[in-house]
Formats: C-alpha cells, sequence, structure tokens
C-alpha cells in the first residue's frame, strides 16, 4: 500500500510568460487505477490541485564598469 501512496509525485511546472515573467504551477501527478481504488475503499480523496503563482523573474545582476 504504501509503494501505490509512494509513486504519486509533486511537481512544479515553470512556464514562461510573454513579458517576462513565470508561471509556476505545483501539481501532483494522477495516481495510477490501483491507488484511485484504494483511495475509494479507504474514503480519502487526494486535495485540490495548488493554484498557479506568477513571479517575477530575478532582475540581471549589474555588470562592472
Amino acid at each position: 500500500m504504501l509503494e501505490k501512496f509512494a509513486a504519486v509525485q509533486m511537481i512544479d511546472v515553470h512556464l514562461p510568460t510573454t513579458d517576462g515573467r513565470q508561471l509556476v504551477l505545483t501539481r501532483y501527478t494522477e495516481p495510477e487505477p490501483e491507488l484511485s481504488l484504494l483511495l475509494k475503499k479507504l474514503k480519502l480523496e487526494l486535495p485540490a490541485q495548488p493554484p498557479p503563482n506568477i513571479t517575477a523573474t530575478a532582475p540581471a545582476p549589474p555588470t562592472p564598469l
């Protein structure tokens, strides 16, 4: 049972925007059918996917003169 739960992973998907910011989607992978069945039998649900974050890219370091 623990092996089935261990297969679910959290990942961050980084997508650049056209205005220089970055959209970060933190997502967990879809559970395998066996884990979905196990969750259903245990009357458990995975939490909702977190909302996306939009971050500004870090400014480039100043160049020495």
